[in-house]
């Protein structure tokens, strides 16, 4: 049994050790794009690997994160003629030689612990590069013991971080002084270890050293749909994160140093450190560097990983890195009013084709539902959807129809984050989409079905494509942006607004759209301008259009719901005041009814909790907030990049795909429709 037992050990090590390999990939790959400057860890990575965007951007924020608290100990400790940095688990991380190059390190001794293999492999590489041996001096002492590698301001020691008995021992030997300042850093490293374990290092560490700081980055939130996927992917690479289940968020690992005999202790999730460390000039530097439109996961992935300072002793002026944070915090928790039971719609024959996000569906006939394009699974792979997909309500069932494309020429091309609006009875109007980042000028597209067509036909939906004479290049050339039927003067108009383009990050313009001419009128609107954004929210009401939510400029959602009011000679901007405010979020869906607004997921940035359900009322802007109850489901539902159709005669949501791609975790396709009922909180306000 004790064989079993170490051998299950040693092969859960080895995974362990195999998330540096990764890891470093990653970091070198940033590096290559320019996103920090770091010549050194190309000597670590023996095969390159160009990672994808959201990957940069998530590597970039931690790197920029360990590095502005490293600074900040070096920049207090300054006064000392002798100072301490002690990494866990360093791998192959190269902060010892960036800082060294740039002349930090003055007065100061780095000492690295990790697995004695990987140690091992990393001095090797040290030796046999030259550019590596100049910064430190030479090849090295002979090996003796645990310690791998060692000069006069670094030693390399391998040891097992859960053995603290050896690791202490180690330590000693290598030289390590707890009478001068020191800095203890760990990323992504405590988690893995046994809790008992990890609880024991940071409380020994609080002893052994009176004057420290210990720096931590991990993930955290394992309850909902992102952090479910997130420990799935550790669990199938054998390095589950056993921190998680004790410490589930930023105030329970607080209170777990603080516990442990540490003095102070200040921790943000990692979109509170991006949006408030990070100047605004150097966001739009890394915004410039390559494509990008994953803000959902990214958003998702920052509120999943946090950084921890905590301090102790006298001898220096140590002060909580993150008091002196700006005007910003995570949002408030919300007040929930009751939660929604979600349940897997019933489909009378097998569904496929709506694992996808980034699509559109849209009623064009009553129970009758066509989604269109997106990012999905079609024949086991991950592709653009070009196909389009007709859902058919009879009584209490939903069954697949199925669509014939007339005319199905390149105009279509498979679109993400476009619009598809129901203008008639047999016909919608495509506007605007994107294939990626830099191609997005994919124009209007009507779709015209047959005018008689209902619930009951034969399941065979046809839909032909028509290109009509282009309304205004920028009106289409936009994605995440909406398009809403309002009136003016009798006539109606598709009210196109905001979004994004392959050169503007964030739109705040609008255009009318004459929908019998098919042409841009310019109708006079007074009020103030709203922000501009995008994956905001759009519905008809009273004439005019609703306008909730969505991402501004500054990459932070909004929480602004907006009225275009139809006036006499046009129309007028007009805020609608909620009670309380409605906490800001994007890519989420909308819909009215009786009067109410109905927002449906999204993304938000109050990490705790996973938007549901915010019913508005409208008359008086009183907001309730209700959570989606997923018990039912046996897969994690995530509502953003979704569709959903609301059925009034029903009082039902019907929520269609939805999904991302989950950082390095693999890419989320919710596997089916689902229905929520809404008629009690519709009934209850």
């Amino acid at each position: 049994m004790g064989r079993r037992r170490s051998g299950r050990r040693a092969a859960r090590d080895e995974a362990i050790q195999g998330t540096n390999d990764s890891s470093i990939v990653s970091k070198c790959s940033t590096a290559a794009l320019g996103y920090m400057q770091d010549g050194f860890l190309q000597y670590f990575v023996t095969k390159r690997c160009r990672r994808a965007s959201l990957i940069h951007w998530g590597y970039y924020v931690r790197a920029r994160a360990v590095d502005h608290c490293v600074r900040e100990f070096l920049l207090q400790s300054q006064g000392h003629p002798r100072r301490q940095i002690l990494s866990f688990g360093a791998g192959f991380d190269s902060l010892y030689f960036r800082l060294k190059a740039v002349g930090l390190l003055s007065c100061t001794v780095v000492y690295e612990v990790d697995f004695p293999s990987v140690a091992s492999r990393k001095a090797a590489l040290i030796k046999g590069t030259k550019d590596l041996a100049v910064v430190v001096g030479g090849v090295g002492r002979r090996e003796s013991g645990a310690m791998s590698f060692a000069v006069e301001d670094y030693k390399l020691l391998g040891v097992d971080l859960s053995e603290l008995s050896k690791l202490k021992k180690a330590l000693k030997e290598a030289g390590l002084d707890p009478e001068v300042p020191t800095m203890l850093l760990a990323e992504v490293v405590l988690t893995y270890m046994e809790i008992s374990r990890s609880d024991a290092l940071i409380q020994w560490a609080a002893q052994h050293f009176p004057c420290a700081q210990f720096v931590l980055y991990e993930q955290m939130h394992p309850e909902d749909a992102f952090g479910r996927i997130m420990q799935q992917h550790f669990s199938r690479l054998n390095s589950g994160l056993l921190a998680l289940a004790q410490y589930p968020d930023c105030e329970a690992q607080r209170r777990r140093f603080l516990q442990r005999g540490w003095a102070e202790c200040s921790v943000i999730d990692m979109n509170e450190f991006y949006a408030n460390f990070i100047p605004e000039d150097e966001r739009r530097r890394v915004q410039a560097l390559e494509p990008f439109d994953e803000y959902e996961e990214w958003h998702l992935k920052c509120s999943h990983y946090f950084i921890l300072v905590a301090s102790k002793g006298e001898e220096l002026a140590w002060t909580p890195l993150f008091s002196k944070m700006p005007a910003f915090s995570a949002d408030d928790p919300p007040r929930v009013a009751g939660s929604i039971s979600a349940s897997v719609c019933t489909i009378d024959s097998e569904i496929v084709g709506l694992r996808r996000y980034g699509h559109h569906s849209v009623l064009i006939k009553p129970h009758v539902v066509l989604t269109t394009g997106g990012f999905g699974e079609q024949n086991g792979r991950h592709c653009r959807l070009r196909d389009f997909h007709v859902l058919i309500r009879h009584e209490d069932n939903w069954r697949v129809g199925s669509v014939r494309m007339e005319k199905p020429d390149n105009t279509w091309g498979g679109r993400l984050f476009h619009t598809v609006t129901c203008v008639s009875g047999s016909q919608a109007l495509a506007v605007g989409g994107r294939m990626s980042p830099t191609n997005a000028d994919l124009g209007i597209l009507w779709l015209r079905f047959p005018d008689s067509m209902t619930a009951s036909d034969p399941d065979c939906v046809v839909v032909e494509l028509v290109s009509p004479q282009p309304a205004e290049d920028l009106a289409s050339s936009r994605w995440r942006h909406t398009t809403t039927e309002v009136m003016c003067q009798g006539q109606k108009y598709l009210f196109i607004y905001g979004g994004r383009s392959a050169v503007q990050p964030v739109l705040g313009d609008w255009y009318f759209l004459h929908l019998e001419e098919f042409s841009c009128r310019r109708i006079p609107v007074g009020g103030p301008v709203p922000e501009g954004r995008h994956s905001h929210s759009a519905c008809s009401w009273d004439g005019g259009a609703l306008i909730a939510g969505g991402l501004g400029a500054a990459e932070q959602p909004l929480n602004s719901v907006l009225f275009l009011r139809p006036t006499g000679s046009g129309f007028q901007w007009q805020s609608v005041e909620t009670h309380p405010p409605f906490i800001p979020r994007y890519s989420h869906t909308a819909h009215v009814h009786d009067g109410k607004l109905l927002l449906v997921g999204g993304v938000w940035l109050h990490s705790a909790s996973v938007p549901g359900v915010t019913v508005i009322d409208l008359m008086t802007g009183f907001s309730l907030d209700y959570q989606i109850d997923t018990v039912s489901l046996k897969w994690p539902l995530m509502l953003h990049n979704h569709s959903s159709i609301f059925l009034p005669d029903k009082r039902e949501l019907l929520l269609i795909g939805g999904g991302g791609n989950c950082f390095s975790f693999g890419t989320h396709l919710n596997l089916h429709p689902v229905c929520l009922g809404l008629s009690n909180i519709l009934t209850s306000q």
